[in-house]
């Protein structure tokens, strides 16, 4: 791990994946698959769901393939992580929110053959019909986290002046 910052980024994906796996842990043992538990009436409920495809459960029923992908990502992001801003603190927080997550959710299709998401924020419609926020998970705050730290480092780095931008 001769890279720079390699040390913190791989400390914080280690942490996100094991508070990642720790939360389910705590949804497994304590609501049954498809039961719910109001937290906040109207807003916010943990619930047990298991999702076997990505986001928005998008190419539902395609967990081998996913596990597979989310393996090639993983791999890519490590191999080409000179490809992004990681020579700054926020850089690396970002690398490793994102490593972690993808590491939190590929434990999940591996070892349990579908995604355990749990926080689920909604409202009720006239009528009272529930409509929300698909239910997600720590990885994929991690994931979206990084990812959104990652775009505004990039569109940081645009648009500094020529003679600021460090040549790589």
């Amino acid at each position: 791990m001769k890279h720079p910052g390699a040390v913190r980024y791989s400390i914080i994906a280690v942490s996100i994946a094991l508070l990642d796996q720790l939360s389910k842990r705590l949804v497994v043992y304590g609501l049954n698959p498809s039961d719910e538990k109001n937290v906040i009436d109207g807003f916010f409920k943990l619930v047990h769901w298991g999702n076997t495809g990505a986001a928005w459960s998008m190419f539902h029923g395609n967990n081998e393939f996913l596990a597979i992908l989310s393996l090639v990502a993983l791999l890519g992001l490590i191999l080409g992580r000179k490809h992004f801003a990681i020579q700054s603190k926020t850089g690396q927080i970002a690398f490793g929110c994102v490593l972690g997550g993808i590491i939190g959710n590929m434990i999940d299709r591996l070892f349990v053959n579908h995604v355990i998401d749990f926080i689920r924020f909604y409202f009720y419609q006239r009528g009272g019909e529930e409509i929300g926020f698909p239910a997600f998970n720590v990885a994929d705050m991690a994931i979206c986290t990084g990812v959104g730290l990652l775009f505004l480092l990039s569109w940081q780095g645009e648009n500094k002046p020529l003679e600021t931008i460090e040549a790589p």
